[in-house]
């Protein structure tokens, strides 16, 4: 779109996901925040950016130990 926004299947693809995971994510709350506008869901590049910096981590223990501490 011209004001950046991203539609749930390039949004899925910017972040490497299947637009069907990306809506089950936005159900379970474990996503990048979006807006909603009529019957579509959107996202910005810098939120979809912030979500990907959110889950880095550096060893595996430390993303369960996130996991576990978000559940």
């Amino acid at each position: 779109y011209p004001d950046g926004r991203l539609d749930t299947i390039n949004a899925a693809a910017y972040l490497g996901l299947t637009p069907k995971s990306l809506a089950i994510m936005r159900s379970l709350g474990n996503r990048p925040e979006f807006m909603k506008l009529g019957k579509k869901c959107f996202y910005t590049r810098e939120d979809l950016d912030a979500w990907i910096q959110s889950r880095r981590a550096t060893s595996t223990a430390q993303y369960r130990a996130r996991r576990a501490a978000a559940a």
